[in-house]
């Protein structure tokens, strides 16, 4: 399982070449400093820190200007201005600043970025629109992303990671709930975010996309063959199925009532181990398990309801 913290490489450079028109982005000072690191999902509106107090100043964070800010910055005389801006700027790990509304720029804020080297961008948006956005762009840069070996199908709108040992069956089992109307997302490899409120969202990685490679068939296209509604380009993983050889020594879950679970990026997800042996329809067992498992998102549990009632059935006789 290969694990990376985020993409640590992602800079201003990058952030203009690929939203420059999402996010209507002009750059207004700063051009020979645009390889500087943004390391951080979280944005920061400056406030306190235009007045010169840096106690809780997060300088390794993108500074958003907004209405309030540019309002403090044309009414304070400018040495005083440029005084606080020196130090705000300062710091290496400052990835930029961002004014929003399309506003004037102040021109003692041009001065101190162009001295020290820091890139100042504007936007048509306003700050509210700004902020969503930017946000999710960065959560998906930067998010805490690992990959693995597996096969991830959205059934009954659960994201469902299949995974077990190679040749165990992983892509036959995906091949037949595509058949049983269910959609694939990923084979063989299965990229996966930590994204906000211990939410997993996998995807494909580019290159396979769309392909399902099945041992003595070979390699098939799935969007051609079952249509654009048998592909999705992410979703929620919420339960993790681990297929595995039968073993008369193993001694199986035969009630439900111990719920296992397994940790992918310090987020916890349920997991269910399914034995495989000659006979046993798998892709209608990873069905059921699927719709048990959103009962079980909304609250009821019937392995814990039946012993409740076998309980209650004793006590009365």
């Amino acid at each position: 399982m290969a694990q990376r913290p985020g993409a640590a490489d992602f800079t201003v450079s990058d952030l203009l070449r690929e939203q420059r028109d999402n996010l209507k982005l002009e750059l207004i000072a700063g051009e020979k400093s645009l390889n500087r690191s943004i390391r951080v999902m979280d944005l920061n509106r400056p406030g306190l820190a235009l007045s010169g107090f840096l106690e809780h100043f997060r300088p390794e964070r993108i500074q958003i200007i907004g209405f309030g800010e540019q309002a403090y910055c044309l009414k304070t005389p400018r040495a005083r201005l440029a005084a606080a801006l020196e130090s705000m700027c300062k710091p290496q790990e400052l990835p930029c600043l961002i004014m929003t509304h399309n506003l004037k720029t102040p021109g003692a804020l041009v001065s101190v970025c162009r001295k020290n080297g820091v890139p100042l961008l504007r936007s048509s948006l306003d700050t509210a629109t700004l902020v969503g956005e930017l946000g999710d762009v960065l959560e998906d840069k930067l998010a805490p992303t690992t990959t693995v070996h597996g096969v991830l199908v959205d059934i009954y709108g659960l994201g469902v990671l299949i995974q077990g040992e190679p040749g165990i069956g992983k892509s036959e089992c995906a091949l037949e709930l595509l058949k049983r109307g269910h959609i694939l997302v990923a084979d063989d490899a299965v990229e996966i975010r930590h994204r906000r409120g211990a939410v997993l969202r996998g995807s494909c990685p580019e290159p396979l996309k769309h392909y399902l490679e099945v041992r003595g068939l070979g390699i098939i296209d799935v969007k051609l063959l079952f249509g654009i509604g048998a592909i999705l380009d992410h979703t929620r993983i919420e339960l993790s199925i681990h297929l595995a050889p039968w073993s008369a020594q193993t001694n199986y879950d035969r009630t439900g009532l111990d719920a296992k679970k397994t940790t992918i990026l310090d987020v916890e997800i349920p997991q269910i181990r399914i034995p495989v042996s000659p006979g046993r329809n798998l892709a209608v067992i990873i069905e059921v398990a699927a719709l048990n498992q959103r009962l079980r998102n909304q609250g009821y549990f019937a392995a814990e309801t039946f012993n409740q009632r076998l309980i209650e059935r004793m006590r009365v006789q």
